[in-house]
């Protein structure tokens, strides 16, 4: 087997989870690669019998999981290195909520036993494209997200007016401070703090989510995930920012979003006896009502 490692950060607290990677894997005869910029954090990396990858082009068939060290930010970026590549992401918890990054540190080496028996299944997430009108070079190389594409205010305090179409036929002109676009992955992030719905990560639906709206009526709505979604923004400034996932980019008022499913997934790794459902009422503390 083959492993790639990742982090988005490095701190001293990740030594014990490192050290347990390494540890299984020496054992198990599996080859670990690890992400350069990651490896260069680590303060003991010229002790450690490992080899870097760079990009995602060196990510090839031959890599059999794709291990996230942090949180759910850190699973985000992983996603921009898996692409379409199909190569299954497990993401450790090294930091807080973690719908995503669902493996706790105390029992790194149990769900590590169960991938090297291939003991797991794949949860896969929809993934969603943006494109625009007027070509935004920044957006060439990575124009998708795992969890949503919110358009925000840039630069002022007033709102925008953000005119939505869904499969060419006019929905509602958005008077907010700006609209997520969800997939069922991101319902549990930026989305569900703006009131909108949680979808299970299997639902084939997107969220459209508008943030502070002025017209108290504008509620968010579920749509089919194949649904094609156009945007036109306008406002007092002349730009306005995109995100996708929290990569920010700038765009003028002219220059009109169309956001649809990407022809790919990206692959989680799930376990039976770790399934969505209990990691929601865990991480949302539900049932912690007395009464219940």
């Amino acid at each position: 087997m083959k492993f790639a490692v990742y982090g988005q950060y490095y701190q001293e607290s990740y030594n014990e989870i490192l050290q347990e990677i390494l540890t299984f894997t020496k054992e198990k005869n599996i080859e670990v690669v690890f992400e350069k910029n990651f490896y260069d954090m680590i303060s003991y990396k010229d002790s450690l019998e490992v080899t870097t990858f760079d990009t995602y082009e060196q990510l090839d068939s031959s890599f059999d999981i794709f291990i996230s060290v942090g949180g759910d930010g850190t699973i985000l970026r992983a996603a921009t290195f898996v692409r379409d590549s199909g190569i299954p992401i497990l993401g450790i918890n090294a930091g807080r909520l973690g719908f995503l990054a669902s493996i706790p540190r105390e029992s790194i080496l149990y769900y590590l036993d169960l991938v090297h028996h291939k003991k797991y299944t794949l949860s896969k997430r929809t993934v969603l494209g943006l494109d625009t009108q007027i070509k935004v070079p920044e957006l060439e190389t990575i124009n998708f997200a795992l969890n949503e594409v919110s358009i925000n205010r840039k630069d002022t305090t007033s709102m925008i007016v953000i005119e939505t179409y869904l499969d060419g036929e006019y929905l509602n002109s958005y008077w907010a401070d700006g609209l997520i676009i969800s997939t069922p992955t991101g319902s549990t992030g930026y989305s569900m703090s703006c009131g909108g719905a949680v979808l299970l990560p299997d639902a084939k639906s997107l969220i459209i989510t508008p943030i502070a709206p002025h017209n108290l009526n504008t509620r968010p709505i579920v749509i089919p995930e194949d649904t094609e979604i156009k945007l036109k923004v306008s406002g007092r400034e002349e730009q306005y920012l995109v995100s996708l996932d929290s990569r920010i980019y700038t765009i003028a008022n002219e220059n009109e979003l169309t956001i649809k499913r990407k022809p790919f997934d990206i692959n989680m790794v799930a376990f039976k006896d770790n399934p969505f459902l209990d990691t929601l009422r865990n991480k949302l503390l539900w049932g912690e009502d007395k009464r219940n």
